[in-house]
């Protein structure tokens, strides 16, 4: 991309501009807000009212339902978030402002109402569509076309938009379960708080990125930003647009996490332990288990990427969308533990938690392999005039997946469990399979834009060999 292209020197920390530790902790905490959040939420609303810690008692379908129509707006709202961003704003300002609402958002959430309950979902709707595209667009901003640390810098990215997961599953999830709902609501929004505090305070590390293109003094942005799209850029989105089809499939069966398999956690596993733990006794909260999957990313993150890399650097296949299609067979083959689950609930009336961990485990490669990698290949694809908008479309996708999850959910009282996670992988690896006939061809569209990647990581493993070049 353009933008990138002329970016002068940065200040670097660990290989990589220390623009990305900003805005990788503004994320960890944005994060931190919303999956603590996600973690009570279903949870929240089937609690029965008249227990020790009541909630709104509605049913299981009724919940799902609302799960999925709150998570698809929230990342569909992603869309308005980046045409703000590209029209009149720019990247920089709107995840400010995005900031802005989600604290106010998650506070208001805290209040004991129902008006405060949709009125707080409505803002961290139109928070995160505001801060969450604009935000991964900058990462890739702060890195030249071509240059091969643009991957590894996304995934040390989604590692922070992971290590927030994962505390805030224990943690949120912890004091809304044991000490109150609103309890937990109001501790996610003061992660936000935080997170808004130090990306305010490490603006002189942002300067070159997230600028609003209808100010710039650079004439190649100027020029790029009002000519009509070329043959190449016209055959590039037509990519994207087929990749995003395998993010909601992937979307739309990775997030059960938050649905069907957190209320199968909570009703029908058995998480009694030999021994108790501090606060909470011997049984495990159900909203530990969606930590699993942040746990899992943070200690494999580097893992996975340098297994993609090593393969480049041999010539093997390592292009984006090969590793995007074996991230959707990957993570579909982990709902195959969900069904050994269902099947010894129903030979035992109860299943062991070893499938659940099991199935998360496979559900974090698959989205090591799909969704980081995702997000760096539309920076390297989208053009620079859309380039928020087209990661909005790759979020709103998201949200898409996410409504397709909660309809499934819904279909499990009808269906049963183990119909739905075994469809769901079939499903999944099918579809991978198809779209890995056409891979050759879609790539041909991409017109180059990762055939240089590999002549980059080898001199970057020269140069590491041999210290005193340069």
């Amino acid at each position: 991309m353009a933008q990138s292209a002329q970016l002068p020197k940065q200040k670097e920390l660990f290989g990589h501009p220390v623009g990305l530790y900003i805005l990788f902790f503004t994320e960890m905490w944005e994060r931190f807000s919303y999956y603590g959040m996600r973690a009570i939420l279903v949870l929240y609303l089937v609690a029965e009212t008249a227990s020790g810690n009541p909630g709104l008692g509605w049913t299981n379908a009724e919940a799902l339902s609302l799960y999925g129509t709150y998570t698809m707006l929230v990342y569909v709202s992603s869309i308005p978030g980046g045409w703000i961003a590209d029209k009149y704003l720019g990247q920089k300002k709107s995840v400010l402002y995005g900031g802005i609402l989600l604290v106010a958002g998650h506070g208001i959430l805290a209040v004991e109402q129902m008006w405060a309950f949709y009125t707080g979902l409505g803002l961290i709707i139109a928070g995160v569509g505001m801060l969450k595209p604009n935000i991964s667009t900058m990462v890739g901003g702060l890195y030249k076309q071509g240059d091969i640390r643009r991957d590894k810098g996304f995934t040390i990215f989604y590692i922070g938009i992971n290590l927030g997961a994962f505390i805030s599953s224990l943690v949120v999830g912890t004091v809304g379960e044991v000490y109150g709902w609103h309890y937990g609501f109001g501790l996610a929004g003061i992660g936000m708080a935080l997170g808004l505090l130090q990306y305010m305070l490490g603006q002189k590390y942002l300067k070159r990125v997230g600028n609003f293109l209808g100010s710039s003094t650079d004439p190649e942005e100027l020029a790029a930003s009002k000519r009509p799209l070329s043959k190449i850029e016209k055959d590039r989105v037509i990519v994207l647009l087929v990749s995003f089809l395998m993010v909601i499939v992937f979307w739309g069966a990775f997030e059960q996490a938050g649905g069907l398999m957190n209320i199968y956690a909570s009703e029908k596993t058995d998480r009694t332990l030999s021994f108790a733990l501090p606060f909470i006794g011997n049984e495990v909260p159900a909203s530990w288990f969606q930590s699993l999957n942040a746990m899992f990313i943070i200690l494999l993150g580097t893992t996975v990427a340098g297994f993609w890399a090593k393969r480049k650097l041999k010539g093997k296949t390592a292009t984006s969308l090969f590793k995007m299609i074996m991230g959707l067979i990957i993570m579909g083959s982990g709902f195959f533990f969900m069904t050994a689950a269902s099947a010894q609930f129903q030979a035992d009336g109860a299943s062991a938690m070893y499938w659940l961990v099991l199935a998360y485990l496979f559900h974090t490669v698959g989205e090591l392999c799909l969704s980081p990698v995702a997000l760096s290949y539309i920076t390297k694809l989208a053009p620079l005039k859309y380039a928020s908008i087209m990661m909005g479309v790759y979020f709103a996708m998201t949200g898409f997946g996410n409504k397709v999850a909660g309809l499934l959910g819904e279909s499990a009282s009808e269906l049963g469990e183990y119909t739905i996670f075994t469809g769901i992988a079939v499903f999944c690896i099918a579809f991978a399979l198809l779209v890995l006939l056409f891979r050759k061809k879609l790539e041909k569209l991409t017109h180059g834009a990762e055939d240089n990647e590999r002549e980059m990581l080898e001199q970057e493993e020269y140069e590491l060999a041999d210290p005193d070049i340069n």
